[in-house]
């Protein structure tokens, strides 16, 4: 199963992002991410075997009673890498769980499943961006779009991706709530299960 943690986002978010997406559409080289889809990816982890997915699930649950819910915010666009042919147009995400969220999942599936479940990820910096576009073939870069955008963030969830010929198609797996208070640890609710997205 190929995995991922990640946050979705409300509708009205989403709407926003696929009016930016407009500004690339135009362009042959570039291809959107389909609105549905955009999220923010916490923690890649690439192809794992089933028999991790009780403890990746466990984890899930775990790190969802330590982090409070939180207020994220879409100020603007970017590119990786910013000099050079750029392969991603992306939105920058700002708020204060995701880097708790990232480091969380991180250090936990280290403890789990050993530091080789961490390599599909590869060792870059966490930097929370929903990425809008990739590009195909050679395409111009489009001005900066500025949001000032924000959303509550209430939850996370386990992600199956299957790769497809005419792209991914995600299913969450299970949704986490954020149920810590500054920190203090709340009871777990058994978790919500959720179809293909």
């Amino acid at each position: 199963m190929r995995l991922f943690y990640a946050v979705f986002l409300p509708e009205d978010v989403r709407r926003a992002l696929a009016e930016a997406q407009g500004k690339v559409s135009r362009y042959k080289g570039w291809k959107e991410v389909p609105p549905h889809q955009l999220h923010l990816t916490l923690l890649f982890l690439g192809e794992r075997p089933k028999e991790d997915l009780e403890d990746l699930l466990a984890l899930g649950h775990r790190l969802g009673r330590q982090v409070a819910p939180f207020t994220a915010l879409l100020k603007g666009t970017g590119y990786f890498p910013n000099e050079g042919t750029p392969r991603v147009w992306f939105a920058k995400a700002e708020g204060e769980g995701f880097a708790r969220l990232a480091e969380g999942l991180k250090a936990g599936v280290r403890e789990l499943l050993g530091e080789e479940a961490l390599l599909a990820g590869g060792d870059k910096d966490f930097k929370p961006h929903i990425t809008l576009a990739r590009r195909k073939a050679p395409a111009p870069r489009v001005p900066p779009v500025v949001f000032g955008l924000s959303w509550p963030v209430g939850e996370f969830a386990l992600v199956r991706s299957e790769l497809r010929p005419r792209g991914p198609v995600y299913t969450i797996l299970e949704k986490f709530p954020l149920r810590g208070e500054h920190g203090r640890e709340q009871e777990e609710s058994p978790g919500e299960r959720a179809q293909d997205h």
